[in-house]
């Protein structure tokens, strides 16, 4: 009834299934209630026959294994979103992508505004020869006496990328927030086919530029993985202790964030400052603040001599000092707690039904670290505590990210203070060929997911990118459900999700 795989290994297609429709189905929301995880909808484009398909999803359960399922669509297919709400944006994906329409579907309307890679007409019936008009799509509409609408961005202030938000407001009261993304699509997926090759790297590095070694380790593990290549010891350790530098650096950037918005000025001062000194240790390793350069396959291209470490671990000491006194002065403040706590709440079962994941699924009582459920075989130090919120308001998203914190300074003391001996490279063999392969990260706003299909000669035919941002928009828009307008500015920040990242 399904494949069956792990994190970052290769699945051969001919060991996946191949399911009438119904049963695909039923087999897939099956899975979902009995609390697996949708990690992805894949088309492959290349599979036709008859018209017709390949469609793979892919779950994530308990068990450490990720199971596969396979069938095919047509030009119209049953949509199961109404049965499995984690579907829906993955099905304005390949409507809007492919053309292919999942009939049924809530609320069927453009993710990226982009021209079909097919080249037909797309799901609305529009020319794809022409590029859809960027913005044009049907918003949710409430109605009645004394409703109004209140329409922000796309354009912002600064320097963020644009994106959308369409408030139906009673007064001050949200009744409903609809996002739309998709300004910027950028056509990432499609160029990675030619991966691997230095100039994916460049695309893959800068598809979330905050979130840049998250998405390199995706990048990596899925080609290590395809290819049965093994990464040295040292190399793993140096790539880990980098994602979490980067997880201190967004993390402790986010609480002087949320700081800022409700005028708590120590603490979004200091904490301004110390998001620069992780980058920088950062830096001291590669050279990037970001990361860019660091994370290859088959392991890493700068190593970390011993006189080095003793300087990192130095001044991590220094900075972690600062960085718990910063925080301790804004979780002690009344005042802040007042604005924090019961502000922005998503339940438990919205955020189970939205697929919510990394700090937001957290915050609202789900176990869903990559690194606790699909660690790989060669981390031998990668524990990680259970951090979880209750209310999933505000308050508990800033409240996971302090637990990390501390659990990202310990993980990296204890990294450099002993990391192991041997090389930092080593050879990546030939991909797979007629293979599939998931790699999972969890980066500092949650999973990560890598996913691609392999031709006969092991090259890739297509890539699929799922950034956290791509679930936890929708989870956002839930926790401004009567809430004050004026509280957007809080609850966006706590969520702190990318454009770019959904732009692919």
């Amino acid at each position: 009834m399904r494949g069956t795989t792990t994190n970052c290994a290769a699945l051969p297609l001919a060991k996946i299934p191949r399911l009438a429709y119904d049963a695909y189905a039923d087999a897939l929301a099956r899975e979902l209630r009995g609390g697996g995880t949708l990690l992805g909808l894949l088309v492959d484009p290349e599979s036709t026959q008859d018209g017709l398909h390949d469609l793979f999803a892919v779950v994530g359960g308990t068990d450490r294994h990720l199971a596969v399922f396979r069938t095919r669509i047509g030009s119209r297919f049953p949509s199961l979103t109404p049965r499995c709400p984690q579907c829906h944006l993955f099905e304005r994906e390949i409507a809007e992508q492919h053309g292919l329409t999942p009939e049924g579907h809530p609320w069927l309307k453009p993710v990226r505004f982009h021209r079909l890679w097919s080249g037909e007409a797309d799901a609305w019936g529009r020319d794809a020869k022409a590029h859809p008009l960027v913005g044009d799509m049907a918003y949710f509409q409430v109605t009645g006496d004394e409703i109004h609408e209140v329409g922000v961005g796309p354009v912002h202030a600064g320097v963020i990328e644009p994106g959308h938000f369409r408030f139906q407001c009673y007064g001050e009261q949200v009744l409903h927030l609809e996002i739309s993304l998709g300004y910027q699509h950028r056509g990432i997926e499609p160029g990675l086919t030619e991966a691997p090759s230095p100039r994916a790297m460049a695309r893959i590095e800068t598809m979330a530029g905050d979130t840049t070694i998250g998405h390199a380790l995706g990048h990596c593990r899925l080609i290590e993985g395809l290819a049965a290549s093994s990464v040295p010891a040292r190399a793993v350790a140096l790539r880990a202790v980098a994602l979490e530098l980067e997880r201190l650096a967004n993390h402790v950037g986010d609480i002087g964030a949320l700081a800022g918005d409700v005028g708590f000025l120590p603490t979004a001062s200091f904490c301004g400052r110390l998001r620069g000194d992780y980058l920088n240790m950062t830096a001291k390793i590669c050279g990037s603040r970001f990361g860019r350069g660091l994370v290859r396959p088959g392991g890493v291209l700068f190593d970390v001599d011993q006189e080095m470490a003793a300087g990192l671990l130095a001044t991590l000491s220094e900075v972690a000092d600062h960085t718990r006194g910063a925080i301790q002065l804004f979780f002690n403040a009344p005042s802040v707690l007042g604005r924090l706590e019961r502000t922005g709440t998503v339940a438990r079962e919205d955020a189970i039904a939205l697929g919510l994941t990394g700090v937001a699924g957290r915050a609202s009582g789900i176990d869903c670290d990559v690194r606790r459920l699909y660690p790989l075989g060669n981390e031998k130090k990668q524990a990680h505590p259970e951090i979880l919120g209750r209310r999933g308001d505000v308050f508990a998203r800033a409240q996971v990210r302090r637990q990390e914190i501390e659990a990202s300074l310990a993980f990296i003391q204890a990294n450099l203070a002993d990391l192991p001996a041997g090389k930092i490279m080593a050879p990546v063999r030939k991909l797979a060929a007629d293979s599939l392969a998931v790699s999972l990260v969890e980066g500092w706003r949650g999973r990560i997911a890598h996913l691609a299909l392999t031709d006969h000669e092991g090259r890739f035919r297509r890539y699929k990118v799922i950034d956290p941002s791509f679930f936890n928009w929708s989870g956002l828009a839930m926790a401004l459900r009567n809430e004050q307008i004026s509280d957007f500015p809080l609850c966006n920040k706590s969520f702190n999700l990318s454009y770019c990242g959904v732009d692919l």
